[in-house]
């Protein structure tokens, strides 16, 4: 059953990212009537992302837990490392990047910068998901 759980967790997160960030957002900015009403509309989804993001690390993290109350760093081969990475960065993304965009400071260099951070996070969640599948299948 745990092992299920972080594998669900995992698509979660991944899917989410992908559907947000590839696909939902950059409609937005093609059908909407003008770039502010799309950036908007996509602050907040991708705040909202932040806080699926969030929910499914977690998650993650008490699977990750073993019968003591540690942490197995080698769980899932080694998905901890990369977890405690995407969550870091969803909440640089929220607090730090995204308070400047919405605010029009430096937007170009605000909006790329969010967009690496973004793209890192989603590169840690597809590894996440990677690894908890084969832990899944190995249990």
């Amino acid at each position: 059953m745990r092992e299920r759980l972080a594998v669900f967790a995992a698509a979660l997160w991944w899917g989410s990212l992908t559907a947000t960030g590839f696909i939902v957002v950059p409609l937005l900015f093609m059908h909407l009537a003008t770039p502010a009403i799309a950036g908007g509309m996509a602050a907040k989804l991708f705040s909202a992302q932040t806080w699926i993001a969030l929910g499914c690390g977690l998650v993650l993290m008490m699977v990750a837990r073993g019968r003591d109350t540690a942490v197995r760093m080698d769980w899932a081969g080694g998905a901890i490392a990369f977890i405690a990475a995407g969550l870091l960065l969803a909440l640089l993304v929220e607090f730090a990047v995204a308070p400047r965009i919405v605010a029009r400071e430096n937007l170009k260099l605000w909006h790329s910068v969010g967009s690496g951070l973004y793209l890192l996070q989603w590169m840690c969640a597809g590894v996440v998901l990677s690894k908890t599948s084969r832990w899944s299948l190995r249990a």
